[in-house]
C-alpha cells in the first residue's frame, strides 16, 4: 500500500518551471506507535536548538543559504516571504526561545528539519484521499484550517504552489502551513513525510536528512515500515524501503 501510494505522487511541470533545482523526498510510513512528546524527542529537539543557535551566531536567519533559497522561491509565485515564512525559517526563528513540543512524530521531524536545515512536513496518511501532488493552484482548492479560533475553509491564491490530494490542499505555499485534515496527532500510526530541497542543498545532503528521519522513525515501534521516493526534474525516481 505504501509503495502504491508513493508511485501515484507527482510534481507538476509548472512547479519545476519555477525552480528546476527543486527536489523532494517522500517517506510513507506504517506501523508507528503513536504518542505524546517523550524524552527521546525532547533530547533531539534540544540538539536541534543548539545547532540552530550556533548557525544563527554566524549569519542572520534570512541569510542562511537554505532560508534565502526558499525566500526567493516564494517570491517566484507572488508570496511575500517576510509575511509567510517557510517552515524551516519559522522553526529557526523559534529555536532561541525553544522549539515547540507537539507530539512524538512532530517533535522528531521538526528536529530533523532544523538539524539538516531542510523544510520538512509530516501528514497523517489516514486523512489522504488519493496520492499527494505538488501543483500551482487554480484558486478553487479547499484548505481546511483555523482562523481566529474557528474552523474555516480557505482557498489558495491562483498560481500558488501547493501540496494537495483529491480532496483539496494539504499544505499551502509549498511548505508554509499544513491543513487540519491530514495533521499528525497523538494517534497517528501511518504517516507521510515530505522533505523539500532547493540549491545549494545537494542530493547527498537531502538523502542524509531523509536517512536521519528514517532512523528515528524506525525507533517508533517494532514493526515500522518506511518506503521512500526521490523526485527530481529530470524524471529520476529512486525507491528505498526499510
Amino acid at each position: 500500500m505504501l509503495q502504491e501510494f508513493l508511485d501515484g505522487a507527482w510534481v507538476d511541470d509548472a512547479v519545476f518551471s519555477l525552480r528546476p533545482d527543486y527536489r523532494a523526498v517522500l517517506l510513507a510510513v506504517d506501523g508507528l506507535l503513536p504518542g505524546p512528546s517523550d524524552e527521546s524527542g525532547d533530547l533531539l529537539l534540544q540538539a536541534a536548538e543548539t545547532a540552530a543557535r550556533k548557525a544563527l551566531e554566524e549569519l542572520p536567519v534570512e541569510n542562511l543559504p537554505q532560508v534565502a533559497a526558499w525566500r526567493e522561491a516564494y517570491k517566484s509565485f507572488g508570496a511575500k516571504p517576510q509575511r509567510t515564512r517557510n517552515s524551516l525559517e519559522s522553526l529557526l526563528r523559534r529555536a532561541g526561545s525553544g522549539l515547540p513540543r507537539v507530539n512524538r512524530l512532530t517533535d522528531i521531524y521538526n528536529a530533523v528539519s532544523v538539524l539538516h536545515q531542510v523544510p520538512l512536513g509530516g501528514e497523517d496518511l489516514a486523512g489522504y484521499t488519493g496520492p499527494p501532488r505538488l501543483i500551482r493552484a487554480t484558486g478553487v482548492e479547499a484548505f481546511d484550517t483555523i482562523a481566529g479560533g474557528d474552523e474555516v475553509i480557505e482557498h489558495p491564491d491562483p498560481g500558488e504552489v501547493i501540496w494537495c490530494d483529491e480532496a483539496g490542499v494539504t499544505c499551502r505555499r509549498w511548505n508554509w502551513r499544513q491543513g487540519r485534515r491530514t495533521q499528525l496527532t497523538d494517534g497517528t500510526t501511518t504517516a507521510l513525510f515530505i522533505l523539500d530541497a532547493l540549491a545549494p542543498l545537494t542530493d547527498d545532503a537531502l538523502t542524509a536528512a531523509a536517512d536521519d528521519l528514517t532512523g528515528h522513525l524506525m525507533d517508533c515501534g517494532p514493526d515500522v515500515t518506511v518506503v521512500g521516493r526521490f523526485i527530481t526534474d529530470d524524471g529520476e525516481r529512486h525507491h528505498e524501503q526499510s
